[in-house]
């Protein structure tokens, strides 16, 4: 498909065959001059803070910054390209220079969905866009339908996880142009996957920011996120840049999808709040493919996910769900500290909960905080939810980066997966878990100087006496050691053990595609129920239009009888018996109407 063509209220865009349009709001600044292919010509005030300036002969890559009264040389907040680093030359595109080869690609259904979540930096030795493309086949053998890549927009260093970004429309160029990136998009898309992108709209990262500089305006002061100054979402050009920014990814980059980062971050007194108006805006503006909107919010609330007809999502289409991982790590470890005390008693019925009803906490008490937290989600369809047992978050925000597999061991970690991947709700696993990945995935960041210092510092603070850590011994996140550590072992996937991780995995998303993704087609909200639960054990049950779905598992010490349960035994693992013994799993589905 042709790439296209939209106005953008920020940054340099081609308004005819060699015409560039500079944009810059930039009130905290009395003159702007743009500094083009080396040489410097005044921008125009055009009113209310903006500056403006149209240029003849520009051809495609040409470098260009913008240069301060003072004399500072900044890049431009809305660049869609850097030559190297944050803080360098933006360089102008051209986006219809890429030629898209499977432009009949029209999407995939959500309910079939299973998550892969991918940093592309460690995904490869590489860690390039278009190293990533040579991946791709394996991942649709696997089963895989949905690629979810960690944030790419231009962040400072070359390494880090992404989530300090400053100039959101750009992507990182440690990966790869932008037009590498569409290539690897393109050829997902030829292998049947679809691809969203995780987006950071709650703040910006603390290296290349100078947003401050240029409009003071951009930001609240007395508003604060745990990253630094808020945005100010109801001042127009700071919203129009906010607003404009998940269109410009998904129109330009032909995805499928956003997930929208730590939105309970994102504080908007405007009548109409911007996330709300983002999800209009895309939903009104992209209607020949399906369009994936997924949000992560620690409020567990609803609101922005009401469903339409037939499971239709007007707004946004699913909420990562933190209470399933949370109520499982703690089930698996017994591990209680910070945010785990939440699940520490009977984590077992937390779980089966979060299974059958979406959120664990529905307006409870949260024991870490004393305050109440959630809503009630039991009418909320299963695929509302978008369930992990181990992503980027809760795996790289510990001390050492440990794995589920290191800390709840091999056996326990597989009857949880299948549990993951037999659940109704949609499955999300992390790069590397489908072959038993052992690497760590740490904290990691390229930061110099004092930042440099200020994280290490903060970092080691942060973790000292924390789950069995001493602070001295926590990986210095700017040591380039720490990122090569975090990259995937891929000989490990082609050994035995990882062969055989590979297909127990390929044939758990088989048997997902096969029986569960029928019953989502008309799944409706107050599906599931809890059969049973005890010390290390739970049995949960949904029932949908065309039968019922039950699961019953067993991490516990002791073995457990079986409940009754209706159906057929689609899956039981390591063996069929008429108990359930430590480390064990076992699925039955029931056609028809059962009562």
């Amino acid at each position: 498909m042709e790439s296209k063509s939209f106005p953008k209220s920020w940054g340099a865009e081609y308004v005819a065959a060699n015409e560039v349009r500079f944009r810059l709001w930039a009130p905290g600044q009395e003159k702007v001059t743009l500094r083009l292919s080396g040489e410097e010509r005044e921008m125009r005030q055009s009113g209310n803070g903006w500056f403006e300036l149209q240029v003849t002969g520009v051809s495609p890559g040409a470098e260009y910054n913008f240069v301060l009264v003072d004399g500072t040389v900044v890049p431009d907040p809305a660049s869609r390209a850097q030559k190297a680093d944050v803080n360098g030359p933006s360089l102008v595109i051209d986006p219809t220079r890429y030629r898209w080869q499977n432009s009949a690609w029209r999407g995939r259904r959500w309910i079939e969905t299973v998550v892969y979540e991918m940093h592309i930096g460690t995904f490869t030795p590489e860690g390039t866009f278009r190293a990533a493309i040579d991946k791709l086949p394996y991942l649709a053998e696997l089963g895989i339908t949905m690629i979810e890549v960690l944030p790419v927009s231009q962040f400072g260093g070359s390494r880090g996880w992404g989530y300090d970004g400053v100039l959101l429309y750009a992507p990182h160029s440690a990966y790869g142009a932008p037009d590498d990136f569409k290539a690897f998009i393109d050829a997902a898309h030829g292998y049947g996957l679809s691809v969203v992108l995780d987006i950071v709209l709650n703040h910006f990262g603390p290296e290349g920011n100078y947003l401050p500089q240029l409009a003071p305006d951009f930001f609240h002061q007395e508003r604060s996120t745990p990253w630094g100054a808020g945005i100010a979402y109801d001042v127009e050009a700071a919203r129009r840049y906010i607003l404009e920014a998940p269109l410009y990814w998904l129109e330009e980059y032909n995805l499928d999808g956003l997930r929208f980062d730590a939105i309970d971050q994102i504080e908007d007194s405007s009548d109409k709040h911007v996330l709300v108006e983002i999800a209009e805006r895309i939903r009104a503006g992209i209607i020949d493919r399906p369009i994936h909107l997924t949000t992560e919010d620690s409020r567990n609330v609803i609101f922005l996910h009401p469903r339409g007809e037939a499971g239709s999502a007007p707004l946004f289409t699913g909420e990562w769900n933190d209470d399933f991982h949370n109520s499982v790590h703690v089930f698996a470890t017994g591990e209680t500290h910070a945010y785990y005390q939440d699940f520490a008693s009977e984590p077992e019925k937390l779980v089966a909960r979060t299974l059958a009803e979406g959120f664990a906490y529905q307006g409870e008490i949260s024991p870490q905080t004393g305050e109440k937290r959630g809503v009630k989600s039991t009418g909320q369809p299963p695929f509302a939810f978008v369930d992990f047992i181990q992503n980027h978050d809760q795996v790289g925000n510990r001390a050492r980066g440990e794995r589920l597999i290191e800390l709840a061991g091999a056996d326990r970690t597989k009857v949880l997966l299948a549990a993951l991947l037999f659940s109704p709700h949609i499955p999300l696993l992390f790069m590397g878990e489908e072959y038993g990945e052992t690497r760590p995935f740490l904290f990691f960041t390229d930061f110099h100087g004092a930042l440099a210092k200020t994280v290490r510092e903060g970092r080691a603070k942060e973790f000292a006496g924390h789950a069995g850590h001493q602070g001295e011994s926590v990986p210095d996140p700017n040591a380039e050691k720490s990122f090569a550590m975090s990259k995937l072992d891929w000989k490990k996937s082609g050994s035995e053990e990882g062969k055989a991780w590979l297909a127990f995995t390929r044939e758990l998303l088989a048997l997902r595609q096969k029986h569960i993704v029928p019953l989502l087609a008309t799944a409706e909200g107050d599906a599931g129920r809890v059969v049973k639960t005890a010390e290390g054990f739970l049995a949960v049950s949904w029932t949908f239009p065309q039968g019922m779905l039950s699961m019953a598992l067993n991490i516990g010490e002791e073995t457990r009888p079986l409940p009754d349960l209706p159906g057929e035994t689609i899956f039981v693992w390591p063996k069929a018996a008429d108990a359930l013994p430590q480390h064990s799993i076992l699925v039955r589905l029931a056609q028809g109407d059962v009562k």
